[in-house]
């Protein structure tokens, strides 16, 4: 309750902070002289930071401030605005989260998750291997939220188990360890596709806003990058949280058949999740080979070139004609005619397109006026060292603030940023941008930060200082890694070359 009172007294200050400090910003501040825009795009951020972060309105009410006020600031005309709320990346998300709820409708992600915990075995550290191998596959295609959510039951079911075999005294720390894997590993595994996280799809539409010579980044070069790690990430994670919470010798084992017995209550496997199973499955196939792939000299080529125009197919159009399917084949069953009907698009969570779009539209604002530029050029001297020093004081800071802000939120202020800083310091957008991204969905300290670390905290197993103290090794350990991978593997695979601003962003 207190907590409560608290939020709704910070809600409160926040909903007058925004718009006084917007507009004292504008009488008292003349950032840009003979270019007034500048100051009202930085006044908009203003106000929508703040909303934000104090949660005065909630975070899809905030994201339409853009559609009113741009226009009436004169920074964009409304119709270039409203552009902004429905595009290529919208479709992408609208696509992927039709067949993810096809695989929840039909339980086809707790089928995966199940024989992922099968497959690792039943002494305490596998069984954390299992938990977070198969939270971290699922996260890929589907919500961190609704993977968090199926995982935790059964996480559950195997924790009141070992309690009444063994005393609760005796698993209680193992019991913390087995959550925080589910809650951790949800957010890691998110990374490793475009569609697993949020701030992946900002990232993708932030650099078509900035850069549009900029060659697009394909589903299959996101993954060639993000995948491997995450993997790694994936698995210190797991030695972290083997070491700091599992039994050093093992002393129990929990029955393969607690598994199993799972298993066979969802029977075999219906004709709906066998047309799901076979449409996801071709759905990554095809996002994985449409666009070419160029790693150096050698280039794998996509099947978008079959066709007559294909720089008109993008990774949305794939998930947009995939979830096409699911709505036209019949279920053979009495209980639904199709795989998917209007049911699935009434449960689409429309507050995050709209999240996303006014995100999108902040961000044109910032290319528009200017203020990016007028931004990067104010903090190039925080890049007067190595790029690899600066790169880890962007991870740093965009994970620690993420630990108070909404990751989507805190991607769609801080990205426009990073892609002025780039420009003013003359290095390669994306070796700013993909770590700002990142480190967006790295935040492991508190509830707040990612709804797995609230789902989590909600079962009332984990404590807050549990949560803290783990979550401080992983979000310096993630900071670290992301600055490694960007520096050694980044370039290889966006082709940054050895420094310098590439040729599109000048265009």
């Amino acid at each position: 309750m207190n907590d409560a009172k608290t939020t709704g007294r910070i809600g409160v200050v926040g909903l007058v902070a925004g718009p006084c400090l917007a507009l004292a910003l504008l009488v008292f501040a003349d950032l840009s002289p003979g270019h007034p825009e500048v100051a009202c795009t930085a006044a908009v951020a203003l106000w929508m930071a703040v909303w934000w972060m104090t949660e005065a309105l909630p975070l899809e009410a905030t994201a339409l401030l853009p559609m009113v006020l741009f226009p009436a600031l004169g920074v964009m005309d409304g119709k270039r605005v409203a552009q902004e709320y429905f595009n290529d990346i919208i479709f992408l998300f609208v696509g992927g989260f039709l067949v993810a709820l096809a695989m929840q409708r039909w339980n086809l992600h707790r089928r995966i998750a199940l024989r992922f915990l099968l497959a690792f075995g039943a002494r305490p550290r596998r069984i954390l291997a299992g938990f977070m191998a198969a939270t971290a596959f699922l996260s890929m295609w589907i919500s961190n939220t609704a993977t968090t959510m199926m995982m935790v039951p059964i996480a559950l079911a195997i924790i009141l188990n070992l309690e009444e075999t063994l005393g609760r005294p005796k698993v209680s720390r193992y019991a913390v360890g087995a959550f925080l894997a589910i809650a951790y590993s949800a957010s890691i595994g998110g990374i490793a596709t475009p569609v697993g996280t949020p701030p992946n799809l900002v990232l993708l539409r932030m650099l078509s806003v900035y850069f549009p010579a900029a060659p697009a980044i394909s589903f299959a070069q996101w993954t060639l990058f993000a995948l491997p790690l995450s993997l790694l990430f994936l698995f210190l994670a797991w030695v972290y949280l083997s070491l700091a919470y599992a039994p050093r010798k093992e002393t129990f084992s929990v029955e393969r058949e607690v598994f199993a017995r799972q298993l066979r209550r969802l029977g075999p496997m219906s004709w709906p999740e066998k047309v799901v199973l076979a449409d996801f499955t071709l759905l990554v196939v095809l996002w994985l080979s449409r666009a070419d792939l160029e790693l150096g000299r050698f280039t794998l080529p996509g099947w978008s070139r079959f066709f007559s125009a294909p720089d008109y197919l993008n990774d949305g159009v794939v998930a947009v004609a995939l979830a096409l399917v699911l709505f036209v084949v019949p279920t053979r069953s009495p209980e639904a005619a199709r795989i998917l009907d209007r049911d699935a698009i009434r449960r689409m969570p429309w507050n995050i397109v709209l999240l996303f779009g006014g995100g999108f539209a902040l961000a044109r604002g910032f290319e528009t006026s200017g203020l990016s530029t007028w931004l990067g050029e104010r903090l190039s001297p925080l890049s007067a060292g190595p790029p690899l020093v600066t790169v880890l004081a962007i991870c740093l800071l965009v994970t620690f603030l993420t630990e108070l802000t909404s990751n989507t939120a805190t991607a769609q202020m801080l990205l426009p940023i990073m892609a002025g800083l780039s420009m003013a310091v003359g290095v390669h957008p994306l070796l700013f941008m993909i770590p700002a991204a990142l480190s967006a969905s790295f935040a492991f300290m508190l509830p707040v930060a990612t709804p797995p670390n609230a789902i989590i905290f909600g079962t009332e197993r984990v404590r807050i200082a549990d949560m803290a103290r783990a979550g401080l090794v992983l979000n310096l350990l993630g900071a670290v890694l992301i600055t490694l991978a960007i520096h050694f593997w980044g370039r290889l695979v966006f082709d940054m070359g050895a420094a310098g601003l590439p040729d599109w962003p000048v265009r």
